[in-house]
């Protein structure tokens, strides 16, 4: 909806140029009645809302379905609306992007595909939540019709068909999870390549703004935001179950001592923190980072539930399963117990408390990917996170992770990295279908020092490798349509079988089935990044 000017006119040809067919609409209750659950994004000027009642509006969104967050491109004069006026949008319409006028018709069709993008999962996510309902329905008619002739043939089996009720609830519980986390993980990896664009640009200006103070402390913050998105990020690949993790040989015990001081800090001080923390236990498999952050969540959680005081106990335990239980098979596990005296929960807010976005702190005080980045993370580390809980009383979480007998590895002795100042100039091809990160990732390479080439899709690429130009280094995009970045080396590699070639994903780690085994560098990344991980490639070329 662009009626002033021309924006109506150039908006429909550049979204045609991203193949979304468009309509124009001419007033906000045309708006409201043609939004429907296929509408693929919503194009707005910032006028047309300006003084507006959107109430309608706000209402159908509000009544999306669960798998629906409709985006909205709102195109703003030069400067953008001021801050109130922004968060009255983002609160009012959800998914917002802010484009400012006067923009390169590139620009636009870049956003329109990221938005475009964004929608398809969230459609995909729809296809696979029916499929879930559906099959939910069809095995719940058979759990029924098995359950009545148990009972009639034998009440001795009554136990058993409790526990394949248990099972199935598990199972339907894994299917809601796994296609939930899947979605999460697909608007994670899309919102560290914007953030890539973000960092990238943010790093570059603040190299020409260094003399003015009041500039830089500008460039500070908007960063220190971007980072805290980054850091989002990670809690959606937890949750997915997609981030890298680093699992060696643990003390469990002496992780949580050096950790005193945090967590004492983190409570306050109208709680007691208490400690059962035997020495003579095996080490955990476990990567050291994620579990530190996992108990402070847990610790935070608990002073929260106890607003008024109370105790925090935690302990360790080693515990031997001798057959399997939910997602724990039959071995040795060491257990890390977090217990308070708060609030706790009744049935059926602990049956939802590792839901994601599932937050009973209110609105604003939490995101409610807490609890479910913690279980993604211990699931991931073949361990599990349970839950009990009694109302009024308090809440324990138990963190199981598998034990062993190892020795901690040492760290590999890593050979010098050459500095960024120091690095040879490189022949660079730099591969991705994205236009904003392809220019930031080129800028900061050139300001490196680097000559860069640039392909847009790895058929672009192989065809510059197959004219005869000659690259030290690619650096090339793994999400990528028609040719991924890991087809894109295999091919690469019979050309020019000496050029190093760099891996660049908004997944922590590369799908599995990749099948190619390269250097990756994770987005969003910085120009510091870039070069470090530039040099260790080349370091053995000094």
């Amino acid at each position: 909806m662009t009626p002033a000017g021309r924006d109506a006119e150039l908006a429909v040809s550049n979204i045609s140029e991203a193949a979304v067919p468009s309509i124009s609409i001419p007033d906000l209750e045309t708006l409201a009645t043609s939004i429907h659950d296929d509408t693929a994004f919503v194009v707005l000027t910032e006028e047309v809302l300006r003084g507006r009642d959107i109430g309608r509006i706000s209402t159908l969104l509000a009544n999306q379905p669960s798998w629906s967050d409709l985006p909205f491109i709102i195109l703003t004069s030069r400067g953008g609306p001021d801050r109130h006026s922004s968060a009255r949008l983002s609160e009012s319409l959800g998914n917002v992007t802010f484009l400012e006028r006067p923009f390169h018709p590139t620009t636009f069709i870049s956003v329109a595909r990221s938005a475009m993008k964004g929608r398809r999962r969230q459609f995909e996510a729809r296809t696979r939540l029916e499929e879930i309902s559906r099959l939910n329905e069809t095995l719940e008619e058979r759990v029924a019709i098995r359950t009545a002739e148990l009972q009639r043939a034998n009440r001795v089996l009554s136990e058993q068909i409790a526990q394949r009720e248990d099972a199935e609830e598990r199972l339907r519980q894994s299917q809601k999870l796994e296609a939930i986390g899947q979605l999460t993980g697909g608007v994670a990896h899309d919102f560290n390549n914007l953030l890539m664009a973000v960092l990238g640009n943010l790093g570059l200006l603040s190299k020409y703004v260094s003399h003015d103070p009041n500039a830089a402390r500008l460039l500070e913050g908007a960063t220190r935001g971007a980072q805290r998105g980054a850091a989002l990020t990670q809690r959606l690949l937890a949750f997915g179950r997609r981030q890298d993790l680093t699992v060696r040989p643990t003390d469990m015990v002496g992780l949580i001592i050096g950790m005193d001081d945090l967590l004492i800090r983190s409570i306050g001080q109208n709680i007691e923190l208490e400690k059962h923390l035997p020495r003579q236990l095996p080490r955990a498999l476990i990567d050291a980072n994620q579990v530190e952050l996992a108990l402070l969540n847990l610790a935070i959680n608990a002073r929260d539930a106890m607003p008024s005081g109370g105790k925090l106990v935690l302990s360790v335990r080693q515990e031997r399963l001798s057959a399997t239980r939910g997602e724990l098979c039959a071995r040795e596990y060491l257990v890390l117990s977090v217990s308070d005296t708060g609030h706790g929960m009744d049935a059926a807010t602990l049956k939802r408390a590792i839901d994601p976005f599932f937050s009973t702190k209110g609105p604003g005080k939490g995101t409610g990917l807490g609890l479910s980045m913690i279980h993604g993370v211990a699931v991931q580390m073949n361990g599990a996170l349970e839950l009990t809980s009694v109302l009024n009383e308090g809440t324990t979480a138990e963190l199981w992770f598998p034990a062993t007998s190892e020795a901690t590895l040492d760290e590999p002795v890593k050979p010098p990295v050459a500095s960024s100042e120091t690095a040879k100039l490189l022949r660079v091809l730099l591969v991705d279908d994205d236009a904003l990160i392809a220019m930031s990732s080129v800028d900061m390479l050139v300001d490196l020092g680097h000559t860069v080439t640039e392909a847009n899709s790895g058929k672009a690429a192989l065809a510059l490798l197959e004219a005869g130009n000659e690259f030290d280094l690619m650096i090339t995009d793994y999400s990528m349509p028609g040719m991924n970045g890991a087809e894109l080396a295999r091919a690469a590699l019979l050309l020019a079988p000496k050029m190093q070639i760099l891996v660049a994903s908004g997944y922590a780690e590369l799908p599995s089935g990749a099948g190619i085994d390269l250097p990756k560098l994770g987005k969003p990344y910085s120009q510091s990044q870039l070069a470090d991980e530039i040099s260790k490639l080349f370091a053995g070329d000094e």
